[in-house]
């Protein structure tokens, strides 16, 4: 029965594909904390995860034509993101909170750098395999 790469990786590379966005949702975030009217953005990632296990497009849907679309040029890949409900309004309009932010983004960094041990993982068992050791 021949083995695909990817089944052999699992779910790991798309995991890494989606940190990597994530972070840079966030890094977005964190440099405009003092942009006047920016909105604070976050992505679902379990969510994402999910649709990408199921084989579905990860495309957003929108519920008013008047809606913004998503394109594959919105700076994220076509990746869906959420505006993050504030926990202090701020008299500028901008809903970015440079602490929450940070914390959300070393976590996420965290989480990419374990997806990345564990897809070094998978490789190095699938070279002991190849090699028969």
């Amino acid at each position: 029965m021949p083995l695909s790469i990817d089944s052999a990786l699992g779910p790991l590379p798309d995991a890494l594909v989606l940190r990597g966005r994530r972070s840079e949702v966030l890094a977005s975030n964190l440099a405009n904390a003092d942009t006047p009217n920016f909105k604070a953005r976050d992505v679902d990632f379990h969510a994402m995860m999910d649709q990408a296990q199921s084989g579905h497009q990860l495309a957003m849907q929108t519920t008013s034509a008047k809606h913004i679309a998503f394109t594959e040029d919105n700076g994220f890949g076509g990746m869906p993101v959420q505006y993050r409900v504030p926990n202090q309004p701020s008299l500028d309009g901008n809903t970015v909170d440079g602490q929450v932010e940070q914390a959300a983004f070393a976590e996420n960094s965290v989480n990419y750098q374990a997806t990345l041990t564990f897809l070094s993982g998978r490789i190095r068992g699938l070279m002991t395999a190849i090699k028969g050791e």
